[in-house]
Parts: C-alpha cells; structure tokens; sequence
C-alpha cells in the first residue's frame, strides 16, 4: 500500500471508510487524486467474520462512551448506546443489511409537500429525484443491487417472507418483493452469490454482500493513490488564517497525536461523530465549530421512526434461515395526510436471531417473566418485519458535547438527544395495525411489538440546503463556510425519507467525488 508523508499537502483526507468515506476514496482514485483515509477502528476483513450476533456486536461496534437523552426510546432502553453502527474498516457497511432503496420525489421535497410542520424543521433538498437518478443508477451499478438497473434477479424467499407475502396479498397489498438488495444473487464483481447464511448484519463472510471493506478501500489501497491508516481517530480539523482547512489532527492507537496536512478534508464519520469532529474543531476564527455558521451543525438528527412487529404462526417458519431482510414491502410509502401523518414507511422482513430477538423483546432486564418465556419459546414459529419510516427532522434532536466528561482520546463525550413529533406516534401506530391486520390475515396467534432498536439509519447533523442561513453544506455536500471542507456522509441529509438511507449516500458520494475532482483540477479547491 503506498503511504505519504504527513507533510503532504496535496492529498485530501477522508475521515471515515463507510459507505460515503469509502465510496469518495475509491472514486477519487480512479480520477488520479490521492487521498488519505482515517478510520477510527481496527483492521477487519472476512476472515474476522464470524455467524455469532453478540460475538460480532462486541467485535466491529461503535462502543466508545456516548450518551442518550431526550423523550425518545434510547435514553430509557439504550440510555449508553444510541447507535449502533461499526467501529472498524469498512465503517457500517460491514454492519447494513444490504437493502437499496430510493427516495421518492416527493422525500427529496418534504417542505415543498409537507408546508410548515408545527414542532418540526422541515425543508427541501437542494436536489431531486430526476437529478439523482443516474447518480442512483451509478451506484447500483457499483453495488451490484438486484433488479432492473444492474439485471440480477432478486434473492430466494424465506419461509418468513412466504409468510409475510401471504398476508399481503390477502390484504389487498402488491408492491413487495425480495429485493432491491445490494447483496449477489448470481456471482458478480469478482464476489459470490449469496449462500443464504443468514448472518448478514454481522458481517458477510464470503462477501456476497456489498460492503467497502470489500470492494472500496480494497481498490483505492491497489491503485496506489490511497493510503487507509486504520486505529486513527480523527481529533480535529485545522486551518489557517484565511479560512481554509490545512489538515486533520488524529490519535493512533497509542494514543499518539500526529497532523496530516491536506487539500481538501472530506468527513464521512456518521450522523454522531461528523457533528462532533466540527464542533470540536472550533477556534477563535469558528468559535461555534467549523461550518456553522447556519447554528446547523449537529442539529436536526434522523434515524427513522420504527418499530419491531413480530407474530407468532400456528406452524413452524424458522424465519433465520435465509437473508437477514428476506424482503421489503411498500405499499404505504405514499403522503397521505389523511392517515394523520406526514410521509410513508416501509415494513422489511427481519430476522432476529434468538439471542437478539431475547434482548430486543424486552430491552434491560430481559430474561424474566412468563410473557417473555412464552415469546421466547414459540421463536421458531415467527416471522416479522421491521417498519420504518420518515422521521421529521427537529432542530432540539441533535449532537451536542458533554460539558465535563471525556473519552478516551480526550474529546467530549456526545449526548445524542432525540425526543419524537406527534408524527412519530401516529405513524408508528399506523405500521403496527397494518402489519397486525398482514399477520391475522395468515392466522396469527400472537403478535409481538418490539421497543425501536438503537438507532443504525443515522442521518441529518449537517444537513444540505440550498440557502446557507439554513444548511452546513450546498448540493455537493460542499460547506457553505469553507470552499475545500466536505462532508460525505448521511449527515448531509436534509430529510430521512422512509428508506434505508446507504444507496443515497453512495450515490452522493459518487456524485460529491467527481464534483471534488473538477474543482480540484479547475484550481478552485
């Protein structure tokens, strides 16, 4: 792997190697721009890939100390883990389970066709759907997502998608199907068809599943114009007396401090620690942190209003046996405001396995109580789904720091605050009667309503506007403030939509890459 001097201005860091820091590395290379990536986590690859749910939780996750606050479910269920997301190389696509949806037009326009929501902060992306769309295609293409874009046929069905698909056809329901889904059902890009392991959520063993781990970083290291340096927290961003970002403060993994100069400084380290990184960049010429000045830089957070809906079959399903999200279904996701709520939702089959299933039914003292027990014995009679859907975005959810406590490296500790708009409530009330209504269908005996996971669809903090009082970054993700500072992650959303958000961001990410590259050789950044 070709490495550069720290001294090196020329390259430009990216801070993270999920799906946008990853993605915006590779693409840069194939332009011929050099890059250095920072990634915060360990070294991983498929050999460290195991089928075991608590064993890989504690292997790839995000477990530094962070808190929750706020009226939402994490700062009662998960008050030290708000998000559950990958600490490692790759970033949280080791962790995605690989579905890969759009945005509707009408998500991308949500002030356009919401107006103004009382309690909440909505507005339009500064993009649209027709604008985006050879940008999703790109990145579908890249992915290898199933369905009409690359021509692979969607996945096999599960017994528990069977199940689920049943009840939507008696239902009056026809929009659902195994797919799109960004994991091989045939052998493509020098990666295997799926072997149906059912794992994916841990980390794909065999790589049918996308990932940057290993497709990515892989390419940009075999270019020899990238060099990833994993254990390297990024601490700071640095600039100088004009404005502009020279380089990125970083701790290895002995806690030693180096600076790595750079052109341009891309940051793509998640919802949580993007906002944290520019917050704690302030200086005497940004006292509110680098690229605030719009007051947005770690407001408005976004992880999907959601809910676990599990029922019980009079027969066996074994619902583990196959892909973790085994197929999506999406009748609802439409605006309706006569349904009482603003924007749709999806329901996607999950499987949980046992161990999972156990904590997430009951969240704290689990394993007690005959309620419990009875779920815990009809497991392999289930079948579920999780629904998802728009999550309005509220200036009072956010990332702040803690006033006094710090991390290992030294930095504030994050409060993730969220506390849910009536649109919440009246959504999810809406999912779980439609997805009773499925299940009865097919002759449910139980059904089961799980309290919301930790958050992993982590989006908003930095958010994209077109007018620059109300956003951090313009329609390329560049910030308004600081002409060569990026971000290129899920931050940048200005709405979550209803779907998983890892397509969006690559595609944004392919889009962001070949923006940086123009400005780059034009001499403007």
């Amino acid at each position: 792997m070709k490495t550069f001097e720290n001294t090196d201005d020329s390259v430009v860091v990216i801070i993270g190697s999920g799906a946008g820091g990853g993605t915006v590395a590779n693409e840069l290379a194939k332009k011929g721009i050099k890059s250095v990536v920072l990634e915060a986590g360990k070294q991983l690859d498929s050999s460290d890939m195991e089928n075991d749910e608590w064993t890989m939780f504690q292997k790839i996750s995000w477990l530094d100390k962070r808190y929750s606050a706020g009226g939402w479910h994490g700062s009662v269920n998960h008050p030290n883990l708000p998000a559950w997301i990958v600490k490692g190389y790759g970033g949280s696509t080791v962790h995605w389970a690989g579905v890969a949806l759009r945005f509707k037009e009408f998500e991308f326009k949500t002030r356009s066709n919401y107006g103004a929501v009382e309690g909440a902060n909505v507005e339009d992306w500064p993009v649209s759907l027709e604008e985006m769309t050879p940008w999703y295609e790109k990145a579908e293409m890249k992915m290898g997502v199933t369905g009409k874009t690359t021509g692979m046929p969607h996945l096999p069905w599960n017994n528990g998608f069977r199940v689920l698909a049943e009840g939507c056809r008696r239902t009056g329901r026809t929009d659902y199907n195994s797919g799109p889904m960004a994991i091989n059902s045939v052998e493509n890009d020098d990666r295997p068809a799926c072997q149906q392991i059912g794992f994916c959520m841990q980390g794909c063993a065999i790589g049918a599943k996308w990932s940057t781990m290993v497709t990515e970083l892989p390419r940009a290291e075999d270019s020899g114009l990238c060099e990833i340096r994993t254990d390297a927290m990024a601490l700071k961003i640095e600039h100088d007396d004009t404005g502009k970002v020279t380089g990125v403060l970083y701790a290895d993994s002995e806690g030693n401090q180096h600076l790595q100069k750079a052109r341009v400084v891309c940051v793509a380290g998640n919802s949580i620690e993007s906002p944290r990184l520019l917050l704690n960049s302030a200086s005497e010429m940004f006292p509110d942190g680098l690229s605030n000045s719009s007051g947005q830089v770690g407001k408005n957070y976004m992880c999907h209003t959601s809910t676990g809906i599990y029922a019980v079959m009079p027969e066996k399903v074994h619902m583990f046996r196959g892909t973790s999200v085994a197929g999506i279904v999406g009748d609802d996701v439409k605006h309706e405001p006569a349904r009482g709520f603003n924007g749709g939702y999806y329901l996607e089959f999950l499987s949980l396995g046992l161990p999972f299933m156990g904590a997430f039914l009951e969240p704290g003292n689990t394993g007690w109580g005959r309620s419990f027990s009875r779920a815990m014995e009809q497991y392999d009679h289930m079948s579920g789904v999780w629904a998802l859907g728009e999550d309005l975005a509220q200036e009072q959810n956010g990332v702040t720091l803690h006033g006094s406590e710090v991390d290992q490296y030294g930095l504030p500790v994050p409060i993730i605050a969220k506390t849910p708009h009536n649109n919440d409530h009246a959504m999810t009330a809406h999912m779980v009667e439609s997805t009773s209504q499925i299940y009865e269908s097919v002759g449910a005996t139980d059904i089961y309503e799980l309290p919301p996971y930790p958050a992993s669809h982590n989006m908003g903090t930095n958010r994209m506007h077109a007018d620059a009082d109300k956003g951090v970054v313009n329609a390329y993700g560049q910030s308004h403030d600081i002409g060569n500072l990026f971000v290129s992650d899920g931050s940048q959303f200005t709405s979550s939509g209803a779907c998983n958000p890892t397509l969006t961001i690559v595609a944004l990410a392919i889009r962001q890459a070949e923006y940086i590259a123009q400005e780059m050789n034009a001499q403007n950044i």
